[in-house]
């Protein structure tokens, strides 16, 4: 099977896209900010809270009738002398409890959505076992996609499988939604369980507000997964970072070209 070399076009909005044709390079291999979702139990009570820089949204689920676990809002005999009380300090003494994180599996993440937990359109992903709100997708994102899946799928035909924006499960705590995976082919399209990092022969990610993320995260976490090859294509400056050759927990070869050059 042959691998590829891509020219990058003068524009990733103007032009129709990148065209690609055979190289030599990897032909064994290569086939023709938002922080974490957090949950935190306290006898009944349980909180799933979305945080980031922006905002905070919470869906909070309150015990039975009788079983009040805070103390209500407004004032009582006890509510209205407070006003006449000290400040208190934060705790600093080692009697403080913090905040205890619980690093997700792949198979509870799982279990969560067959309980209805997390949905088929919440556009959520498992990485270092936390639930990871991804950025919704953009015009120029999307077409960028579907021009280089348009490209790799004429390209690899039947002797690969090419994957859009689905899971893939890297280990017990990761399982990524790569905007393109490039897959050892299977008949039956994966149907029997998402495909694994040794079923990988590529990743793509394209990236305009996600770049600094897809950058210090998910390609490091390709690169731990041992996976061949990782792109990551800046809509930003219409560049293309070629990643290949991971050993140690990085990719030893980086490469990146601008509009009129060539990947191989």
């Amino acid at each position: 099977m042959a691998s590829c070399r891509l020219i990058w076009p003068e524009s990733m909005a103007s032009s129709p896209g990148p065209s690609i044709r055979p190289s030599n390079r990897n032909a064994e291999r290569f086939p023709p900010d938002y922080p974490p979702l957090a949950f935190t139990e306290h006898g009944a009570l349980m909180a799933a809270t979305v945080l980031n820089s922006r905002r905070a949204v919470q869906m909070r689920y309150d015990p039975p009738r009788g079983r009040s676990m805070t103390a209500g809002h407004g004032s009582g005999p006890i509510m209205g002398s407070a006003g006449h009380l000290p400040p208190v300090s934060p705790r600093t003494d080692s009697m403080a409890m913090p905040l205890a994180t619980h690093r997700f599996t792949v198979d509870e993440y799982h279990r969560m959505a067959q309980a209805g937990v997390l949905h088929e359109d919440d556009r959520v992903e498992l990485l270092d076992g936390q639930i990871v709100q991804m950025t919704p997708i953009g015009v120029r994102h999307a077409a960028c996609v579907n021009r280089l899946n348009a490209l790799i799928t004429g390209l690899t035909g039947t002797r690969a499988t090419v994957s859009i924006q689905n899971p893939l499960i890297l280990d017990e705590h990761e399982e990524p939604q790569p905007d393109i995976a490039v897959l050892r082919y299977r008949a039956d399209g994966y149907q029997t369980g998402h495909p694994r990092a040794l079923d990988t022969l590529l990743v793509v990610e394209v990236a305009d507000t996600s770049l600094a993320y897809d950058r210090d995260v998910k390609i490091p976490l390709y690169a731990r997964a041992g996976i061949p090859e990782a792109w990551l294509v800046d809509l930003t400056t219409d560049r293309i970072a070629v990643h290949w050759e991971p050993h140690a927990g990085r990719y030893t070869h980086v490469r990146s070209a601008g509009p009129g050059d060539i990947l191989g």
